[in-house]
């Protein structure tokens, strides 16, 4: 699977909004790893805008 595909599929799965056959097609793929490890990605990323966005409101 591309990097692209992997990362689309991960956002929309993060924001609930994965549609039923990209669901399907996802879980069709031989490992799971690159959508565990995009998703440790996204969290991290997550936190770290959070984090940041709080630190300039609060400044």
């Amino acid at each position: 699977m591309s990097f692209w595909r992997v990362f689309s599929s991960t956002v929309a799965a993060f924001f609930g909004v994965q549609t039923e056959q990209n669901r399907q097609k996802d879980f069709q793929s031989q490992s799971p790893l690159p959508f565990i490890i995009m998703g440790i990605i996204l969290a991290i990323g997550l936190v770290i805008s959070l984090i940041l966005i709080v630190n300039q409101v609060l400044n």
